[in-house]
């Protein structure tokens, strides 16, 4: 029989609201949706941010946008374009995998995770912004249809609340077909081509820890070539360490297999070892891509974690707006 869907814990209380309320996530890529929002666009237009100065036109021009200063230090009438305010759309791809049901502290790896796609929206949403998610469920991708407003992020906490939890398949190799990380990142970059954010939540597992390339590493850099990107790594202690139990069933979420190990303190070192190579190469694998790297553990505070490293990318998005030329019409 299967075992009853368990909703996770509170995604946002009152504390998350307040900590995370006075905050927002910068967006620091222009964009070019076709609805004015309040972030900025590709190209010129009516807005509130304002662009390179030009020799007044008479008769095309509105004298309302002169720029007075430009005009006497030049002598000769000048006006100021505008940057066309656009709205953001943002994709986070949720990883549901088997490997994401795991949590030996205060809640399971997916309910960070979960937790992560509830704050990154309520971090970005703006007029006008959308946001839409994928998901990598059952060795499938899929989408649910971006969409804006409070009961729509309602709706998708309900739909990932009620997914089925692990899937690990019988037999002792993983069935052909079966999507993986790389895969649904692949998706993402392919499907959803419009400038905006994407968020990418997972804990990254199936990531080699000899220095071999990352296997969703192309695909990331695909993403980056477009995109604003966030990859956000969930982590539980126990994939850093294990305890000194003797004897103990190790089994895995994604393939099924299980092995009885004895846990000595040569292959608790060898473990942390292990474990330590992982999480270096996927660090390197997304420095390598540019993308902003966010670390959430079951074990902490991961309220505090986010706010944390939101206010940290301010500096550096103050300093990428203001190099950040806009594209002449």
């Amino acid at each position: 029989m299967a075992a009853p869907l368990r909703r996770p814990a509170p995604l946002l209380d009152p504390r998350a609201h307040e900590a995370l309320g006075r905050l927002d996530l910068r967006i620091v890529r222009r964009m070019e949706g076709l609805l004015h929002g309040e972030h900025l666009g590709l190209r010129q237009g009516p807005g509130s941010e304002p662009a390179e100065a030009r020799r007044y036109l008479p008769g095309e021009d509105d004298v309302r946008h002169m720029d007075w200063a430009v005009t006497a230090r030049t002598t000769v009438p000048h006006v100021r374009d505008q940057v066309a305010d656009r709205e953001l759309e943002t994709w986070t791809l949720l990883d549901l995998s088997p490997s994401m049901d795991f949590g030996t502290a205060g809640c399971e790896k997916r309910d960070v995770a979960v937790g992560a796609l509830a704050a990154v929206t309520v971090l970005t949403q703006k007029v006008g912004d959308r946001f839409g998610a994928y998901f990598l469920h059952r060795g499938r991708v899929r989408r649910w249809p971006a969409r804006s407003g409070r009961s729509a992020l309602t709706t998708l906490l309900a739909t990932v609340a009620a997914a089925p939890r692990g899937d690990a398949p019988a037999g002792p190799a993983r069935p052909a077909g079966r999507a993986r990380l790389a895969e649904a990142v692949e998706e993402l970059a392919r499907s959803q081509t419009r400038r905006g954010l994407r968020v990418v939540v997972s804990d990254f597992l199936d990531t080699p820890p000899d220095g071999a390339e990352p296997p969703w590493e192309r695909s990331m850099r695909r993403l980056t070539a477009r995109h604003q990107v966030l990859a956000v790594e969930v982590l539980d202690p126990r994939e850093l360490d294990v305890p000194d139990v003797g004897w103990a069933e190790l089994s895995d979420p994604e393939t099924g297999r299980a092995r009885e190990v004895k846990i000595t303190p040569r292959v608790r070192e060898r473990y942390r070892a292990a474990a330590r190579a992982q999480r270096d190469a996927v660090a390197a694998g997304l420095r390598r891509c540019g993308v902003p790297h966010l670390v959430l553990r079951t074990d902490r505070d991961w309220v505090v974690d986010m706010a944390r490293f939101v206010v940290s990318q301010r500096t550096t998005a103050h300093r990428l707006a203001r190099h950040t030329p806009a594209r002449p019409r």
